[in-house]
């Protein structure tokens, strides 16, 4: 490959071929000590980001967020001589509306469809050895969610967008709605400009948090996330305060409501990977229904879908809430 602009123009082209929707490349320079001139790097000022959050503990039961923060913010500790990095996004809005009616849970749009990771990551393996034909020396690592790499704050660097008030990716074109992946090389390639913060004055994803969980911009409180809360956390139902469990309302996995409350929204548009569809049970979940699965098939329900995260007891610790809640307004209604 004779330039570092023509393998980034090469790679950009494959990436599309390949079904995804954004692609951006971002410069890594790894940890500076901070009485260093590189001391105010992107890398650093991430590692700073990340400790104050995590000093706050805001990461909830997330253990694994606090496992050697240094690593997590620098990508060349977990790639050997990681000189850049390559951000790729998919569009997964869909032009479906979920069923607001009684007895009806709600799953976040992202997991309306079969799950992404293995998609994504399948296509990323692609790329990868697209990238190795075009650069035999070249060493890539690539990650969809699962790695210790802060994935949007890379995706602002490269350009594909920006982290909002609500601390998740805003894109011009796509809004809230792309999912990243990303692979790191150690190729030196030429980056992109990252993307510009256009938030600005609006605060509408801060006010629609239905329970406070953006506790100051940027800066989201896990333990009163209702993504965290009905996704990550394993407690048991009692283990949640009854002001959140009412909070919660219908939501059995996950809570969109700062990211459909984005401005940024009204350019998105529909896209064409099948594999977002919603699944026949998703948009309208039958609560009634849900509750009284069994494991096998809660099991069978989720197979190759996202809402197999929260394991069999998550979910129905959420369909119980959900139920009670809605339960609680059609009385109050009365």
């Amino acid at each position: 490959m004779s330039s570092s602009s023509q393998l980034v123009s090469e790679i950009k082209k494959q990436s599309q071929l390949l079904g995804f929707d954004a692609v951006g490349i971002a410069r890594v320079r790894p940890l500076s000590p901070l009485n260093e001139s590189h001391a105010s790097s992107f890398t650093n000022r991430l590692w700073q980001r990340l400790t104050y959050w995590l000093s706050q503990r805001f990461h909830g039961t997330m253990a694994w967020m606090e496992r050697d923060p240094k690593r997590r913010s620098d990508p060349s500790k977990v790639l050997q001589g990681c000189q850049s990095i390559i951000v790729v996004g998919m569009n997964y809005f869909t032009e479906h509306d979920p069923l607001e009616i009684q007895q009806t849970g709600r799953i976040a749009r992202y997991a309306w469809g079969k799950d992404y990771h293995d998609l994504m990551k399948n296509r990323l393996k692609q790329l990868e050895q697209y990238i190795h034909g075009l650069a035999p020396e070249a060493q890539t690592l690539s990650y969809v969610d699962t790695g210790p790499i802060m994935e949007k704050a890379w995706a602002q660097e490269a350009g594909i967008g920006w982290i909002g008030k609500h601390s998740n990716l805003v894109s011009t074109e796509y809004g809230s709605w792309l999912l990243l992946g990303e692979i790191l090389t150690t190729l030196d390639m030429e980056p992109d400009e990252p993307a510009l913060d256009l938030c600005e004055s609006c605060a509408l994803c801060i006010q629609a948090c239905p329970t406070g969980a953006i506790v100051e911009p940027y800066q989201v409180d896990a333990e009163r996330c209702i993504s965290y809360l009905t996704i990550e956390y394993r407690g048991q139902l009692t283990d949640i305060a009854p002001e959140l469990r009412k909070r919660i309302g219908n939501r059995i996995f996950g809570c969109d409501d700062c990211l459909d409350i984005c401005p940024f929204n009204i350019n998105a548009k529909p896209t064409s990977e099948p594999h977002f569809q919603p699944l026949p049970w998703t948009l309208d979940p039958q609560l009634s229904q849900l509750v009284n699965l069994s494991e096998d098939e809660f099991k069978s329900m989720t197979k190759g879908s996202p809402t197999r995260r929260p394991k069999y007891e998550g979910f129905i610790r959420n369909t119980e809430i959900a139920l009670h809640n809605q339960e609680s307004s059609s009385t109050a209604i009365q």
